[in-house]
């Protein structure tokens, strides 16, 4: 679960509900000053994560001339969900992706995708890549989580599908497991606030979606890959192997691990503006 540094919104962000032809998402949108903006991004968070994990990256964007747009996904955190497993299949969250890019009226736009949301993303670029500059996969892997996270996973859905456990009956469980300095009040609050469903769900294709690098390196899409030094959900080596499958640009950014933008921000964000420097001319060169 991703610890955001700080929640303090920068004076170019501001928090609103995005209204999209599939309903409404909670998002942080971050203008450039004078408003509008070179290029735009949309940022995808990932399992059990929100918008606030990409808090850090809004101002280093924003001041490099890019809107930078973090979005919480159907069902996570401040977004409503159904209280439906089979409302959170990829298919189902790629048109969520489609609908939110059309939404912010800009043309393509530059897609990040963390832990999940990388494989979120990767199905919204599969299904149909024209809304899209660029896909950068964030900290996720071509296929389910390591082993030991496989088998997190199953507990979670194990207590919430089979079980049926309140969210706050988990989550005392996850701070046993993990320890007391996990008991983040705001963290707390976020997992209070996801729906069960979408945790379900997104948990189930954590454990077992299929490796599709060989359809995304046929997209003629730049690509991504970025990562810390260490991962405990995708192993860096992973990673490697995916990122060189798909003649993806590969970044390591040191000191990190499974959460970049809310580890080492700058660097993150440093590294998410070359890319896109490189890819398309209308980017900026500097955060």
């Amino acid at each position: 679960m991703s610890r955001p540094p700080f929640l303090t919104l920068p004076p170019c962000a501001r928090a609103h509900r995005l209204a999209t032809s599939r309903g409404e998402f909670a998002v942080l949108d971050a203008l450039p000053e004078g408003g509008g903006g070179r290029a735009t991004a949309l940022l995808l968070p990932g399992f059990t994560g929100s918008k606030e994990d990409f808090i850090a990256l809004l101002e280093p964007l924003a001041r490099a001339g890019v809107r930078a747009v973090a979005v919480d996904g159907r069902g996570q955190y401040e977004s409503p969900g159904p209280d439906d497993e089979r409302a959170y299949a990829l298919a189902e969250l790629a048109e969520d992706v489609h609908a939110q890019a059309a939404a912010l009226g800009e043309g393509p736009v530059h897609l990040v995708g963390h832990s999940f949301g990388g494989l979120v993303a990767r199905a919204a670029v599969l299904a149909d890549a024209r809304p899209f500059r660029s896909l950068t996969l964030m900290s996720s892997g071509p296929a389910a989580v390591a082993p030991g996270q496989r088998d997190r996973t199953r507990m979670l859905i194990h207590a919430l599908a089979e079980l049926r456990l309140d969210m706050e009956s988990v989550w005392r469980e996850k701070v046993l497991l993990d320890g007391p300095l996990s008991d983040d009040a705001f963290q707390r609050r976020r997992w209070l606030a996801t729906a069960p469903a979408q945790l379900v769900g997104a948990g189930r294709h954590l454990i077992d979606t299929a490796d599709r690098t060989a359809e995304l390196a046929a997209t003629a899409l730049p690509k991504h890959v970025l990562s810390g030094e260490e991962d405990f959900a995708w192993p860096v080596p992973v990673m490697d192997a995916m990122a060189a499958a798909l003649g993806a640009r590969r970044t390591v950014i040191g000191g990190a691990g499974h959460s970049p933008a809310a580890e080492r921000p700058a660097p993150t964000a440093a590294a998410l503006l070359a890319f896109w420097e490189a890819v398309s001319p209308a980017a900026p060169t500097s955060p």
